[in-house]
């Protein structure tokens, strides 16, 4: 009688099991989060203001005004010469000035050369161009950082022409405001 006892017991238990594995309901959901759209952040102080980004001074070659009135951004030369003249020291002067001004500002300035030469004298003369240019505007207070010099020698004419007025054309130093 235990015998058949136990077996009976058995079978309900292996029963249950077997049943139990069936469950077809499905579980309860997690709750869904609470979820709660932020609310924008008003902050009463106002937005800083920008600085003054000077005069509108660009790499497209625009005109360079000061005071109203126009500015020279290029600076002609001599025959096989790199000093600057007299007559450009006093647009120079200006340009020192808004550099030092804008310290967020700088120049790019191109030495340039007509076609008599060989290639490599004409782009050490084109250098020592650009480099005369910067040289007065560290000079008269610009800071070094705020300028770039490069030389295209004879590779950039102005005037494709192959007389002295092409050639005193193409003799420069040209600043680009950056």
């Amino acid at each position: 009688m235990t015998r058949q006892f136990l077996g009976a017991l058995s079978a309900l238990a292996l029963a249950g099991v077997v049943l139990g594995g069936c469950q077809t309901a499905e579980p309860e959901p997690p709750p869904e989060p609470d979820v709660t759209r932020p609310q924008p952040i008003v902050d009463p102080t106002p937005p800083p203001e920008r600085p003054d980004p000077g005069p509108r001074l660009t790499e497209d070659l625009e005109p360079v005004t000061h005071e109203g009135k126009l500015l020279d951004t290029t600076f002609y030369f001599e025959y096989d010469q790199a000093r600057l003249a007299q007559a450009d020291i006093a647009t120079l002067a200006v340009h020192a000035e808004i550099l030092r001004k804008y310290r967020n500002r700088s120049a790019h300035i191109e030495g340039h050369c007509d076609e008599r030469g060989t290639r490599e004298y004409n782009l050490a003369l084109g250098e020592r161009r650009s480099e005369a240019v910067r040289r007065y505007l560290i000079s008269a207070g610009v800071r070094a950082t705020q300028l770039e010099t490069v030389s295209y020698g004879e590779e950039r004419p102005v005037d494709p022409g192959h007389d002295e007025s092409a050639w005193a054309q193409n003799r420069r130093a040209v600043m680009i405001y950056r």
